[in-house]
């Protein structure tokens, strides 16, 4: 039952992920947390920090989640579920979008899509600055530190990840 909840559920966000696994974090973290108590928000931060720290893309973080929930069969179910969905509807529209290029509705629905791409992920920053019911001055810190170095300068954002750990380490 609990794999069936999982597919369910992770297919769902697939379908909403403008922007990538990012964008849907708040409601993973609303669903895996608040309302199915899988995991705790401690374990949810630290699933998703040990996901952005390992090589590879951001959607793997849903594995971390199944992982957690149900084991190695989790891990698999939960990443196919969120990676099969939009694959297949990217598929599906990729030649229309491709053959419609130059319409009108096109260049509208694009450009209305960057500001809630934009606001979904911050919405995810929002949710791993405040795991608990209080949110955490250090945590904002971490963050808005990391983010003004990351738009004031051009060095790699690894770097700011391994600050932000390192932060994490004497701060928290």
């Amino acid at each position: 039952m609990i794999l069936l909840e999982i597919s369910l559920y992770f297919a769902a966000l697939s379908c909403i992920a403008f922007g990538g696994l990012p964008s849907v974090v708040p409601e993973m973290q609303r669903i895996v947390v608040d309302v199915k108590g899988w995991a705790s928000a401690e374990d949810f931060i630290q699933l998703f920090a040990i996901a952005q720290a390992a090589p590879g893309p951001n959607i793997l973080f849903s594995s971390l989640v199944g992982w957690k929930v149900a084991g190695l069969v989790g891990a698999l179910v939960a990443l196919a579920s969120i990676c099969a969905p939009a694959a297949v509807i990217s598929w599906w529209v990729s030649d229309l979008w491709e053959r419609y290029k130059e319409a009108p509705w096109r260049i509208a629905l694009q450009r209305a899509i960057a500001p809630l791409v934009v606001a979904l992920i911050s919405s995810g920053g929002y949710v791993l600055a405040t795991p608990g019911a209080t949110p955490d001055w250090r945590l904002w810190l971490i963050a808005a530190a990391s983010a003004t170095a990351m738009l004031a300068t051009k060095v790699n954002p690894l770097w700011f990840l391994a600050a932000g750990g390192g932060l994490g380490i004497i701060l928290l």
